[in-house]
């Protein structure tokens, strides 16, 4: 496993942490393990390849999302 950092666009709140980190949980082989509210940024244990499919179940869930580098 590695260490996967995004940058979430559109989460401004507690209840949008909540449906972001909900729509993370559901994608196998990753792990939330912080989210930055101010820095609207999470940090996830997964698989490299992981990636996309964390940022399109954030999509389902109405936000946009990218690799933090």
């Amino acid at each position: 496993m590695s260490e996967i950092t995004l940058r979430i666009d559109g989460m401004h709140c507690g209840s949008c942490v909540r449906r972001a980190t909900q729509a993370l949980q559901r994608v196998a082989g990753a792990e939330v393990q912080e989210v930055q509210i101010g820095a609207a940024r999470v940090t996830l244990a997964g698989e490299p390849d992981a990636a996309g499919k964390l940022i399109e179940s954030l999509s389902k869930a109405g936000f946009t999302a990218q690799v933090e580098q």
